[in-house]
């Protein structure tokens, strides 16, 4: 096997296990992620798990990391090509009900950053400063997009962005408690009602004199 050939397919497996990694601790937590359990799951060795994080933490830590980049690939990019401000803003929160709603092939127990922020907030350690720095990080970035909103007039100006971000993540919270713990039907319709509490009534899609004058197709 040529050296190119061998770095990516240690690169595969490696990806591989981050992503069983990532669904398992979606339903046990983190502290459920062995090295042993992954071993047996995915037909590998010990040592061959090991080899890749060389400790538990590495591993919680690898899984973390890609449950961010699932969590950016699904929620932020969607709606980074809106305009900035309330109408990006509208476009995260309602692209992060889908990811809540559907992504139960990477996450089949829920969120993972909720499953771990209850698992280490009582915790010190470099678990717990990684799910506070990207759990903050997104607070920033809603907080953000609230500030460009107020400073255009689309949120009213006392608008207080922190405290915006702030009651969004709480309702998120609410939102995958409904969906994990109840398996509300409604939960998705109950967060766009209070969304548009917060945020003011979702924009109509503006209306085409073309189409209403348009012959119906026979």
């Amino acid at each position: 096997m040529s050296p190119r050939k061998s770095v990516a397919e240690a690169r595969r497996t490696r990806e591989r296990i981050v992503a069983h990694g990532i669904a398992l601790a979606s339903v046990d937590g983190l502290e459920g992620l062995t090295i042993g359990r992954l071993a047996a799951d995915l037909g590998m060795s010990k040592a061959g798990v090991l080899g890749h994080f060389g400790t538990k933490e590495a591993l919680q830590l690898a899984a973390l990391e890609g449950a961010a980049a699932v969590f950016s690939r699904t929620v932020w990019e969607p709606a980074q090509h809106e305009p900035p401000g309330l109408p990006r803003l509208r476009a995260l929160c309602e692209a992060w009900i889908t990811y809540l709603e559907t992504e139960r092939e990477v996450f089949p127990g829920g969120c993972l950053f909720t499953t771990a922020a209850v698992e280490f907030d009582a915790r010190g350690g470099p678990v717990h400063d990684a799910v506070g720095r990207l759990l903050r990080l997104w607070r920033r970035r809603l907080a953000a997009e609230a500030r460009t909103a107020a400073a255009d007039g689309t949120l009213p100006a006392g608008t207080d962005p922190e405290q915006l971000a702030y009651e969004l993540g709480g309702l998120y919270l609410a939102l995958n408690q409904e969906l994990q713990l109840f398996g509300s039907a409604d939960a998705a319709d109950r967060t766009r009602r209070a969304l548009d509490r917060m945020l003011g009534p979702a924009p109509t899609p503006a209306h085409d004199p073309a189409a209403a004058t348009a012959p119906a197709a026979r």
